[in-house]
């Protein structure tokens, strides 16, 4: 007689409910299968509770009262312009709420996926343990993000700190703020108070501003925070943190030099770390300090458990798990096997102006010996720039030598987000500078800088 097989308790158990394992379990439920979600925090994961979604949303506030104040030139009487800053938070909860994250719970619970509240360990490939209980799955999905990495300066946790989670609890902004990192989240967060005319300091250990896009973006982001009466300090360690009965005292190194400033507050935006606790050696699923290592196909080094999202990489973009997610959900029941294509993934930072990238930048086609022009252009150019009053921002194009296939691009614009996609199915798709060129675009648009980039191309 043939030996039964072992039962599982779900054909699928996901750790997080986040984009990076939402996305699966809700595809893979509507195809009937029995599916948990654990989640120690609240539904929803990272992105739309602490970060994409609270930070954007205070940076339209803080866009709508810079602009406020600047108005005069288009001819706008400004006698009293303020802000309320409670009235403020209470708009970053709406956007919040609004974005689905209170639905989230009531949305898995429709389509029958049950939750599991708590931290999850592996015990085994088949089980794992969420507060002395025990679960079975014949498949997991490991969606568990990152968390916030704290550098080894003496002082810094003793002194305390700022997060992209915690500074939502301010109830004002602070009149003083230095910021721990120059990559996008020290750069959105820099943004957003210096509108609110907090003074702040910020510090990069590398040579610029967004340091893994092209030098050119950085350095003009870094240019306009300075012209904010923002300082940005480049090539700089911070080494020593001390705290007197009022402010913080920031030490740091520069070109040789120790420097230091009193300020209100510290904001840590110096990366984050995946979330790999999970017991992940019960499992025999490899990882390291990048985080979950996986295959092309998002499976780990246990053929039955997958990983997706932050924890997994490359990107730590709420997009690039949905994407993770759809391919490890496909990739977990069918035998055609989907492997992932990372090479136009949009990257965006929410400055203003924006800054937005796809494809290669100039030094990793260098790196992959891609013989390659490029075209750059000043947005101040375009008519959209003089009826905006916006100068400042530009757009250039990279394409390959031998045939105009655009491999890369760099966007500084008002709306560098929304543009960056003509440019992202550009390279998806294989197209060249003549067919963006030839494409019409509508006039006045900041989209027009594209189509003149890619024009000059067609030149060279």
């Amino acid at each position: 007689m043939a030996r039964r097989k072992r039962p599982y308790d779900y054909d699928l158990i996901v750790i997080g409910s986040g984009a990076g394992g939402g996305v699966a379990a809700h595809i893979l439920a509507r195809q009937g299968k029995k599916i948990a979600i654990v989640e120690e925090e609240r539904i929803g994961g990272e992105c739309p509770n602490w970060g994409c979604i609270p930070t954007k949303a205070l940076l339209r506030s803080s866009e709508l009262y810079r602009e406020a104040r600047e108005s005069k030139r288009f001819g706008i009487r400004t006698a009293t312009i303020g802000y309320n800053y409670h009235a403020v938070k209470n708009w970053v909860d709406i956007a919040v709420y609004r974005t689905g994250t209170a639905e989230g719970l009531r949305a898995y619970e429709s389509e029958g996926i049950h939750i599991i509240r708590g931290k999850a360990y592996f015990i085994s490939k088949r089980e794992i343990s969420v507060s002395d209980k025990r679960y079975s799955a014949k498949k997991f999905l490991i969606a568990t993000g990152t968390r916030n990495f704290v550098p080894p300066i003496v002082g810094l946790t003793e002194s305390g700190f700022l997060t992209h989670r915690s500074v939502f609890d301010l109830t004002q902004p602070p009149r003083s703020l230095f910021i721990i990192g120059g990559g996008p989240i020290g750069c959105e967060f820099a943004q957003a108070f210096s509108d609110f005319e907090s003074g702040v300091v910020m510090a990069e250990v590398g040579e610029r501003l967004i340091a893994r896009e092209n030098p050119e973006a950085g350095d003009l982001i870094g240019k306009i925070f300075r012209k904010r009466d923002v300082v940005v300090l480049t090539n700089t360690k911070v080494i020593k943190v001390e705290r007197d009965r009022v402010k913080k005292i920031v030490y740091f190194e520069q070109n040789g030099k120790i420097h230091s400033v009193r300020v209100d507050n510290i904001l840590l935006a110096a990366g984050m770390i995946p979330n790999t606790d999970l017991a992940l050696e019960n499992a025999k699923v490899a990882y390291n300090q990048h985080g979950i290592i996986v295959d092309e196909t998002m499976r780990t080094t246990a053929r039955n458990i997958y990983a997706a999202g932050d924890v997994a990489g490359p990107y730590q973009f709420t997009h690039m798990a949905t994407y993770q997610s759809k391919i490890a959900a496909h990739n977990m029941y069918s035998r055609k096997k989907l492997v992932v294509d990372y090479h136009a993934v949009p990257r965006c930072v929410f400055t203003s102006p924006e800054v937005a990238s796809v494809g290669y930048t100039d030094a990793q086609a260098q790196a992959f010996k891609i013989k390659f022009d490029t075209a750059s252009v000043d947005i101040d150019i375009i008519g959209r720039a003089n009826t905006s009053d916006d100068h400042e921002g530009f757009v250039k194009v990279s394409a390959r030598k031998k045939d105009g296939v655009i491999i890369g691009a760099t966007i500084v614009a008002p709306r560098a987000g929304e543009m960056i996609h003509e440019l992202a199915l550009a390279v998806n798709k294989g197209l060249t500078v003549a067919d963006v060129a030839n494409t019409i675009h509508a006039f006045p648009t900041w989209s027009e800088a594209i189509r003149v980039a890619c024009h000059k191309l067609i030149k060279q």
